[in-house]
């Protein structure tokens, strides 16, 4: 299993949690921190961000991916559209929630949200 990180580094224990959830081990972490010039456009932006992570077309539709978006919405959305026209489908994300009671603060792994399930059960509620 690969995860591509967007964002702040991943810890060994968090890894372990992933492991646990998906029922599989993470084989590659790929890092690539999304931090764009406000000047420049987002959309060129994230093609290229997407473009660095090095994955071929066929390992972008085959390999099992998990992403750790970006922070910053606007580009979580552009890199999710430019995702799933590369994948062909919607990637599962993680979602980190904050440790209580712990000083200095401290996140770790809530869930692995599959979006292409996501889509799914949001499409049943299409009215036509």
């Amino acid at each position: 299993m690969i995860l591509v990180n967007f964002s702040h580094p991943v810890s060994e224990e968090s890894l372990q949690v992933i492991h646990n959830k998906a029922g599989k081990h993470v084989d590659l972490i790929i890092n690539r921190l999304a931090d764009f010039n406000e000047e420049m456009s987002y959309w060129e932006q994230t093609i290229q961000l997407v473009d660095s992570v090095g994955l071929s077309a066929a390992e972008w539709q085959n390999e099992q991916i998990i992403i750790n978006l970006p922070s910053l919405a606007v580009i979580a959305g552009i890199l999710l559209a430019e995702l799933h026209g590369r994948m062909g489908y919607f990637p599962t994300i993680l979602r980190f929630r904050r440790v209580s009671a712990v000083i200095p603060p401290q996140y770790e792994i809530g869930e692995l949200i599959s979006l292409q399930e996501v889509r799914g059960s949001a499409r049943t509620k299409r009215k036509y």
